[in-house]
């Protein structure tokens, strides 16, 4: 029996398919005074990381040569199994406290027959190096863009937000932007975009960032420009219809989609318009009657515009009242008869019908009789017979009533009697004096006849 070899070495490498299963290559040596032993086993491998100390194990399969003295060296199969504890001294460097194996090999020497069955216990230390990651493969640097707001009117300012993932945090970053509209203002994490002038349509920003060494990500956040959009206006006018020189009030309101300042202007194609913001008043004075167009304008501060038309009627004044009625004079006759200077002949009784037709004709008028006389005749009183003759004709032969009639004298038109209609409400202007009817009497056309005194019949004798 061979009283060990205590000599030798172990190299070991691992891969880990996890944070506990992989699978480890395993060869060693060992040297003693009259064997040589060399193992080569692969298989798999676990361990249970604890904070600061690691245990594991292995179970591995191979070959085993085995070099006696005396005899050819030999190959046969070998297993490996046991496990040990690493403790961590370093990132990348652990020191293993112990290894602990149980090594089996099976050899045959020679046309003899002789057999060897290796079993033997292996003790180890040393140092482990760790390569590559214990974990999964880290993620590569990545980064996400944002913009507030995403939709914008052209002007308003747009931020851009940068948010890096997977660098190293020992490293400083490095932010580089382009734009495909609007200027980028700063290089920061996060950034403005002046959008003064921009046209409406999406626009991208794209930011690149470095950690100064391989690390680099890029990202886009987008943004667009609406269309400006005009205000808009509606107006009305209180009242609509005023009279000449009266006042009407203009009541407007504006609005401006996009949220923008707004000045207001009105005019008006006639009287005075004194604005008021949105508001204005339409003074008529000095217009002319009809409709007044008040068009009025609202403008926002990039200069857009709308308008809207609002009438207001002016009356036409009302037509001057009538002239206060007249007295005027209709006709006259004439008084030609020398004898009876005051007779009404047939020719003044027909101009007297169509006086009488007027007078029905016109129930609320009066008629004033204005007699005349002319600086010859002598006869005293004779205007006033005049007038009285011609009133008795129309009431006595026409049925005029007697109280629709006045009569004056005093005219100085000659032989005549002139007649003037008086409307309702009228006043007949003459200053002749009004004949007192009670002391001057119609006098008859053709007076009754004087009857002859009556005969007495003689006194008959009584017979006997």
């Amino acid at each position: 029996g061979n009283k060990g070899i205590p000599a030798g070495f172990t190299i070991a490498s691992s891969y880990w398919f996890n944070k506990y299963l992989g699978a480890a290559l395993e060869t060693g040596s060992h040297f003693g005074d009259i064997n040589t032993f060399n193992t080569l086993t692969f298989g798999p491998t676990f361990r249970v990381p604890i904070e600061g100390i690691t245990p594991f194990g292995l179970a591995t399969f191979g070959i085993n040569r085995e070099s006696p003295n005396g005899f050819q060296s030999r190959t046969g199969f070998g297993f490996t199994g046991g496990g040990g504890f690493d403790l961590q001294a370093f990132k990348r460097v652990s020191i293993r406290l112990i290894e602990a194996e149980y090594e089996y090999g099976h050899h045959n020497f020679g046309p003899g027959g002789v057999r060897d069955n290796l079993g033997a216990a292996k003790i180890s230390g040393g140092l482990v190096f760790h390569f590559g990651s214990l974990g999964p493969p880290p993620a590569p640097p990545s980064a996400s863009c944002s913009a507030q707001p995403t939709d914008i009117l052209a002007g308003e300012p747009v931020q851009i937000t940068v948010s890096p993932s997977n660098f190293n945090p020992k490293r400083t970053l490095t932010y580089n932007y382009t734009a495909t509209g609007g200027k980028v203002n700063g290089n920061g994490q996060t950034v403005n975009v002046d959008t003064a002038g921009l046209a409406a349509g999406s626009y991208t920003v794209t930011a690149n960032i470095s950690d100064g060494k391989k690390g680099t990500a890029s990202c886009n956040a987008t943004f667009n420009v609406k269309q400006n959009q005009p205000p808009t206006i509606s107006c009305s006018a209180n009242p609509t219809t005023v009279k000449p020189g009266d006042t009407a009030q203009i009541t407007c309101q504006g609005q401006s989609p996009d949220n923008r300042p707004l000045t207001y202007k009105h005019e008006a194609s006639a009287g005075n318009i004194t604005p008021n913001g949105p508001n204005a008043s339409l003074t008529t004075q000095g217009a002319q009657p009809g409709p007044i167009t008040v068009t009025s304008t609202v403008t926002d501060d990039r200069n857009l515009s709308a308008n809207a038309q609002t009438t207001v009627t002016v009356e036409a004044p009302p037509p001057p009242p009538p002239p206060p009625p007249q007295a005027s004079k209709i006709n006259q006759i004439d008084f030609p008869n020398v004898q009876k200077p005051w007779r009404v002949d047939n020719t003044a009784k027909a101009i007297l019908d169509d006086v009488a037709l007027r007078l029905q004709r016109e129930p609320d008028s009066r008629l004033v009789i204005v007699g005349s006389v002319d600086p010859s005749e002598k006869r005293k009183n004779l205007d006033a017979e005049r007038a009285v003759d011609a009133k008795f004709y129309l009431t006595n032969d026409k049925g005029i009533d007697p109280n629709r009639i006045e009569c004056r004298s005093g005219g100085t038109a000659g032989k005549v009697a002139e007649f003037w209609i008086v409307p309702a409400g009228a006043t007949y202007q003459g200053s002749e004096p009004v004949v007192d009817e009670a002391k001057t009497k119609p006098i008859p056309d053709h007076p009754a006849p004087k009857r002859a005194p009556a005969r007495r019949a003689p006194a008959k004798k009584p017979t006997t």
